[in-house]
């Protein structure tokens, strides 16, 4: 497979979970955290069916850690949500 696109709630959540990285920890810890995100789409991309589905969330749906919520679509992993630990209890 090898592919993943992040679709417009997911690219928000990239961009509010690296913003509350910096301003609750540090722009080096941000970075990190970013960049592991990263490299966790990419092992998604390679082995999507690895991870448990949630069809009690949404049907076709799939998580992994990090709150990282998914479907595949044909031969493309996409990435739906992003949810930190401060999302928690929103």
């Amino acid at each position: 497979m090898a592919t993943f696109k992040l679709n417009e709630e997911a690219e928000d959540d990239l961009e509010r979970l690296y913003e509350h990285g910096i301003l609750s920890f540090s722009l080096a810890q941000a970075d990190r955290y970013y960049d592991g995100l990263i490299e966790h789409f990419y092992k998604l991309a390679e082995n999507p069916y690895l991870w448990q589905t949630v069809d009690s969330i949404r049907v076709g749906y799939r998580y992994v850690s990090d709150s990282i919520y998914y479907r595949i679509v044909g031969d493309t992993v996409k990435i739906m949500r992003i949810l930190g630990s401060q999302d928690a209890n929103a």
